[in-house]
């Protein structure tokens, strides 16, 4: 279900988390800044008028968007799996990654899943937990927990433990070893299944808002002159987006302008070889969106 009658499309992001801000910075990249000047703020205006924001907890966030309270939410992939809801996945944020694993200690003896059965399993997420045992048959005792999963263990509470890592470096400092990997989990852009017809023309403008500031992402654009002569070298010297673009300078019969996007890590070294290649008055700026 969505609220048909509600005037403006309403976003659900995190109100705090990891993720909180990078998910703000990228809605102001992407051209829609959030009205507010308050931490406390539930819903804030932006500057579309048809938008608003809603600050949720990112376990909720899929809940809202299943049930119409909003339209559109931006949250972790594991907590739409969590949930359970029937939602539409609309994007990969690309930001966020994480992985939910099976982790067990290092001197249990236990090597696959199917070793733990009749055992104690710890976790934040229970659901998600419940059906990866059951669809391989085997019987656990769920011990839900609201954090600290990975002491669990140590305490004596739990034989294993489902929990997200990042780096692993938790796991490693607990003595806990991971037997299988349950999901990789990334932010996602989600939508109301309703909404995504009765509100498809605003849902579609700020899908590509946030899909332009993600492609710019490690990107950078080269401006440079070149001498026609010199041409042909720099433009194979230079791995462009598509290819490089090429114009005549006015002021100059003799020399072109080229402009190009490419990989921000490749810059360090690519300019040295434009330069030798005969490239001059190169220009490096950054780029906040792209459009493909």
């Amino acid at each position: 279900m969505t609220d048909t009658t509600r005037e403006h499309l309403r976003l659900a992001i995190p109100n705090k988390g990891r993720i909180s801000e990078p998910i703000i910075e990228l809605l102001e990249k992407g051209g829609l800044h959030i009205n507010s000047s308050s931490s406390r703020t539930l819903i804030a205006p932006t500057c579309d008028p048809g938008v608003e924001v809603l600050f949720a907890r990112p376990i909720d966030i899929p809940e809202y968007v299943a049930n119409g309270a909003a339209d559109l939410g931006i949250t972790g992939r594991d907590m739409v799996q969590e949930r359970r809801t029937s939602v539409t996945e609309i994007l990969d944020m690309k930001m966020g990654s994480a992985t939910l694993v099976l982790a067990v200690p290092e001197d249990s003896g236990i090597k696959t899943p199917e070793d733990l059965a009749g055992k104690c399993i710890a976790t934040e997420f229970p659901n998600m937990t419940e059906d990866y045992f059951r669809k391989r048959g085997i019987e656990v005792t769920l011990f839900p927990v609201g954090g600290a999963c990975e002491a669990t263990p140590y305490l004596g509470v739990a034989d294993a433990i489902v929990d997200l890592t990042s780096s692993g470096t938790t796991l490693k400092t607990n003595h806990l070893k991971v037997i299988e990997e349950i999901l990789r989990s990334t932010t996602v852009l989600i939508g109301n299944n309703a909404a995504m017809q009765t509100r498809k023309e605003k849902i579609d403008e700020i899908t590509l808002a946030l899909e332009s500031v993600i492609s710019a992402r490690g990107k950078c654009y080269l401006m440079m002159n070149v001498n026609r002569d010199s041409l042909a070298e720099v433009k194979e010297t230079l791995p462009g987006l598509g290819g490089p673009t090429v114009m005549d300078v006015a002021s100059d019969g003799s020399l072109v302008a080229v402009h190009a996007v490419v990989d921000e890590e490749r810059v360090y070294q690519l300019i040295t070889r434009l330069r030798n290649a005969g490239a001059r008055d190169i220009l490096v700026m950054p780029i906040d969106r792209l459009i493909r």
